[in-house]
């Protein structure tokens, strides 16, 4: 059985989650596969750190003592923004020789700093994606994606997209059966494929100040079927459709119609995730009326139609990691 040793790079500020997810999963793994995942923790100087929640962390040695792993896991955290030089200079001189290199949520910055994402797809934490863009913009951001896989660099999403990301490479190594054992056990899916969103429609949108325009975005999410035309949707806040349409857009920071859209578009995507219901019977519990309408929308937004989305991201039927 091949060794996947795992060294794990800790500094002030880090992100607990990102560190500790990641390492339940690696270590759950090698309960059930003895020895897969030797992991390791360091530090530049071999002192503990704390992270950005309080916790300290004990290395288990410093970086300069650690000879180049199979799996470098880069976390995230507060300590990214202004990150300690000699760990970026390690990482430019050593994270090559390592076989895979693993970014969780703003690790990526830490990645790009030693130049590491020059030139390739990287994703991070949604609302740091902008930033990560300004900084390096030699990296090929991509906001929506859990994680990204680009040649032998992985980088994800926030915190728990790190589990998810972990989990996917432990699928590649030691087979779907595994992981789903790894993942029962931690109660939760093995089912969030790298290219699902980040965030749902309620996530990317703001939450409106208005407590009857809250109650509209609420009344939307509950009934994507219902008629959700803005003169409808004007009446139930109480307000006449120019002001209604004026003041959501203000608000949530999306026209009515586009909230609408996210809703409707997420209600079927888990619908064809997670139930077997035909498409026919989702476009209609789902607002779009038509089959054609609802392939429509899918194909403008992710780029294949309800039926070829269902058969790469249903739990039955898994993607190959990409």
């Amino acid at each position: 059985m091949e060794q996947r040793d795992v060294l794990v790079v800790l500094f002030e500020g880090v992100q607990s989650l990102d560190v500790t997810g990641p390492l339940e999963v690696f270590t759950g793994a090698a309960l059930r596969e003895p020895g897969a995942y030797p992991v390791r923790t360091a530090t530049v100087d071999g002192a503990p750190v704390r992270t950005s929640s309080g916790l300290t962390l004990t290395p288990d040695l410093r970086l300069a003592d650690a000879g180049p792993p199979h799996t470098l896991l880069v976390p995230g955290g507060r300590g990214t923004r202004a990150p300690d030089p000699r760990l970026v200079d390690w990482l430019r001189a050593n994270a090559p020789r390592a076989r895979r290199k693993v970014a969780v949520c703003t690790g990526a910055f830490l990645l790009a700093a030693a130049g590491l994402l020059d030139g390739r797809r990287a994703t991070t934490h949604w609302t740091r994606c902008d930033a990560l863009a300004a900084m390096f913009p030699a990296v090929r951001v991509e906001p929506e994606p859990i994680y990204v896989r680009d040649g032998d660099v992985a980088t994800s999403a926030g915190v728990t997209a790190g589990i998810d990301l972990a989990l996917a490479l432990v699928e590649e190594d030691l087979g779907r059966d595994l992981a789903l054992d790894v993942a029962r056990h931690l109660v939760v899916f093995l089912r969030r494929p790298g290219n699902q969103t980040q965030f749902s429609a309620q996530l990317a949108a703001q939450t409106a100040d208005r407590r009857p325009l809250r109650d509209v975005q609420q009344w939307i999410t509950e009934n994507p079927a219902a008629d959700l035309s803005v003169e409808t949707l004007a009446d139930r806040a109480g307000l006449s459709p120019r002001h209604f349409a004026r003041a959501f857009r203000t608000e949530v920071g999306m026209t009515p119609g586009r909230y609408v859209d996210r809703v409707r578009l997420e209600a079927a995507r888990r619908l064809l995730e997670d139930t077997a219901d035909g498409i026919e019977g989702i476009s209609r519990r789902c607002g779009y009326g038509t089959p054609e309408a609802m392939r429509r929308a899918f194909t403008r937004t992710l780029g294949a139609a309800p039926a070829e989305y269902r058969r790469r991201f249903q739990p039955a039927h898994p993607p190959p990691f990409s």
